[in-house]
């Protein structure tokens, strides 16, 4: 059996449509951007398998890109969290509605 075109696509629609339920439905700030991290990661895995099929390394070459400002996204939104948390002493999204308290 080889593994084709179809199936990474079926499991990156799949990752995408597991971060977006995580994002509609959760209410954890930390959990709603670990979400978006899986629907990135999603859309980079789709994007490789179709620079394979295509028999390209631009995907590959692009999804380095990715993966570098995915680090840097990682290290703000972690520290806009913290920043949160320290301020608000909570991560819920329910609680935080107001920007100025």
């Amino acid at each position: 059996m080889e593994i084709g075109l179809h199936h990474f696509v079926t499991l990156a629609s799949l990752l995408f449509v597991i971060g977006l339920v995580g994002v509609l439905v959760r209410r954890n700030t930390l959990v709603i951007y670990m979400c978006l991290e899986m629907m990135l990661s999603a859309a980079t895995l789709a994007l490789v398998a179709f620079s394979r099929y295509n028999n390209t390394m631009d995907g590959a070459i692009f999804v380095f890109f990715i993966i570098t400002v995915a680090a840097a996204e990682v290290a703000v939104g972690l520290a806009l969290i913290v920043a949160l948390f320290r301020r608000r002493e909570t991560v819920m999204v329910d609680e935080l509605k107001e920007l100025k308290h």
